[in-house]
């Protein structure tokens, strides 16, 4: 068997830096600490920081003791939570990637100038609430994920429109529903690549590599994991005859490698680097000989302030 091995894979710096908030309060302030929805989508993590001590909530009136921090999700959450939250005197450690933080400003921004908001996204994925919260539910804000979405948009041509995107989206889709958004309307306002999320753009760009070279791409990640999702579906549109999204070893249908000589092995930017560790080792005992290279597109070198 030969594996391919994608990089970048994994933990992306937003995920490193959302879980070590986590850890470092357990450190500070002893347990129980509240976290508001799961810090990243991956149940390995998750049943880590469990038995350490982290209280993951989906609504504040499940705190018991106000006298313990409570901690915001990677995903951000909406103003009228942070509100509530200093309502109740919490202390607060605010964990949302600094690239969604990014997407909540320029909302903001857009708010200020008291223009239309399209937001590209999963209507009722953490990441589009919190993002669509930074304004009233009454403010002119309109959800779309696809092009078709886009078409039926029903805004003047001629207007001024702001537009901000999820950042775990397919990048091609994304791309897609821009490039139609700026040939529809003259005065499309929108934040600039380099606001884009480098990381869900370079698993995917990996992906797209991998998927030409193998028989299967197995992707590494939770269920839940939007970015996850899109790397599956990304590794079958780029051309693969076989994509698989698995949790972990465990979680893999050995049967579905049975015709393949050569797979590929990527991992969502919330999955740790040891479920990828643990499912070469159980190739190494199922196959006599394991040949292992890896396919690099891009090197990162990011890293965010705790």
């Amino acid at each position: 068997m030969e594996v391919v091995l994608a990089e970048p894979r994994g933990f992306c710096a937003g995920v490193i830096r959302a879980i070590s908030l986590v850890r470092q309060a357990l450190q500070k302030y002893g347990a129980p600490v509240y976290v508001r929805h799961e810090i990243v989508h991956n149940k390995h993590v998750i049943d880590e920081l469990k038995k350490a001590g982290a209280v993951f909530i989906e609504d504040l009136s499940e705190i018991k003791d106000c006298s313990r921090p409570l901690i915001f999700s990677a995903h951000g959450v909406p103003e009228s939570v942070a509100e509530v939250a200093q309502d109740m005197g919490l202390i607060v450690i605010d964990a949302t990637c600094p690239l969604v933080a990014k997407v909540h400003k320029q909302i903001k921004k857009f708010a200020l100038k008291n223009i239309p908001i399209i937001v590209i996204g999963k209507a009722g994925h953490p990441e589009i609430v919190g993002t669509a919260g930074q304004v009233s539910a009454d403010y002119p804000l309109t959800i779309i994920s696809s092009l078709e979405d886009a078409k039926k948009l029903e805004f003047d041509n001629n207007q001024e429109i702001g537009v901000v995107t999820q950042t775990t989206l397919s990048v091609d889709d994304t791309k897609e529903i821009f490039d139609y958004l700026q040939q529809r309307f003259i005065n499309l306002a929108k934040m600039s690549a380099s606001d884009i999320c480098y990381a869900t753009t370079n698993r995917q760009k990996a992906v797209k590599a991998l998927a030409q070279e193998v028989d299967t791409v197995l992707i590494i990640g939770s269920a839940n994991s939007s970015n996850s999702k899109q790397l599956k579906e990304t590794a079958l549109k780029a051309g693969a005859a076989q994509a698989l999204l698995i949790d972990d070893a465990s979680d893999l249908d050995w049967n579905k490698l049975n015709n393949c000589a050569k797979i590929g092995i990527s991992a969502g930017a919330s999955a740790p680097e040891y479920l990828v560790e643990e499912l070469l080792e159980n190739l190494s005992k199922r196959y006599d000989n394991i040949k292992i290279h890896k396919l690099i597109i891009a090197e990162e070198k990011v890293s965010f302030k705790i």
